[in-house]
């Protein structure tokens, strides 16, 4: 292992020492296997690489201020795995396959995991593919799902800094009822256009409209949204939204500190009346949002006074960072201690 410099860390990958492999075949998953390869033999006819049979996931592992290894509401990611599964009908895991793999996963990496104190955390990638051949479009017969693992730091080097988004009307993430909610990597693909454009432009993201009417507030590229206003928690509703599970951390969150929580149609026109707006995901956590220019009509909605983030989000971050980190009680029993 070369030394790794914690302090910083990017949002990339490092190798590791090993990565969990299971296979399904026969109607049945395989007990997983120990693998120390970073490649993957696969058939030039897998459906992942012909029609799009592939799914995701992505959480995390922390060292705690107790020396502990925590790893984050991993249940959540094992559900919407086996949803996306459904979706693109795939073999689905089971929950307790899942918590094996990436406990292995884990544990045979420890020394990977950033000492507590440097911002940093274990990203653990769970991912699921169709790997054997068919050239007709149809499901395949055989999958497999791995399990790797890398440190990380902060998604946007801004870290917890309000940044800028654009919005605009060209460019569609999904479709309303498409793939949208479930975590499959042709979201992403569909992303990446609008992404790279708005980065060339001097903006930290993208945030996508409704695809239907092109009205409403749906999605960050790489996370949900949310908006504070009159003391309340307001994330959109749409069938193209990926369900976050830290938007739904932070739902729990608000609600136990006093705030209402609506999540419902967010219209593009009230974006100028929210006091605080921010980006959130396993990525990010919660990314302030300082600035909302939207690319058709140059028309900015500003947040964040003297340029730093605003009072509720903070709260939010600070008290669901201090879950992840054993600082704080875990009364929602979110995390698995990893022994």
């Amino acid at each position: 292992m070369e030394t790794i410099d914690w302090k910083s860390l990017p949002f990339g990958y490092i190798k590791t020492n090993y990565n969990i492999r299971c296979y399904y075949k026969d109607g049945k998953w395989s007990e997983p296997e120990i693998n120390d390869s970073e490649t993957i033999n696969i058939h030039m006819a897998a459906t992942c690489l012909h029609y799009g049979q592939e799914a995701f996931e992505g959480l995390k592992a922390f060292m705690g201020v107790d020396g502990k290894v925590r790893i984050f509401r991993f249940e959540e990611n094992a559900k919407r795995l086996q949803n996306s599964a459904h979706g693109i009908m795939m073999a689905e895991v089971p929950t307790e396959l899942f918590k094996e793999a990436i406990v292995k996963a884990v544990n045979l990496n420890k020394e990977f995991i950033p000492p507590y104190g440097m911002g940093g955390s274990l990203y653990i990638r769970p991912l699921l593919f169709g790997s054997g051949p068919k050239v007709g479009v149809s499901p395949s017969d055989e999958y497999m799902f791995l399990v790797f693992v890398t440190p990380v730091g902060a998604y946007f080097k801004e870290g917890f800094k309000p940044v800028k988004v654009q919005t605009f009307s060209d460019i569609d993430r999904a479709a309303p009822l498409g793939t949208g909610s479930i975590k499959v990597g042709g979201n992403y693909a569909a992303s990446l256009r609008a992404l790279g454009r708005a980065h060339d432009e001097g903006f930290s993201t993208a945030l996508f409209l409704d695809a239907k009417e092109k009205k409403y507030i749906d999605e960050a590229g790489p996370a949900n949204f949310f908006a504070i206003k009159n003391n309340t928690y307001i994330t959109p509703k749409s069938t193209s939204i990926l369900p976050s599970i830290t938007n739904m951390s932070l739902c729990t969150l608000a609600e136990d500190m006093g705030l209402k929580v609506e999540r419902r149609p967010i219209p593009f026109d009230e974006l100028g009346s929210f006091e605080e707006v921010g980006a959130c995901g396993t990525a990010a956590v919660i990314s302030p949002i300082c600035q909302i220019t939207d690319r058709d009509t140059g028309k900015t909605f500003s947040y964040c006074q003297a340029g730093n983030a605003g009072p509720i989000s903070t709260m939010l971050y600070n008290r669901l960072r201090a879950i992840q980190l054993g600082e704080e009680p875990d009364k929602f029993g979110w995390n698995i201690i990893v022994s």
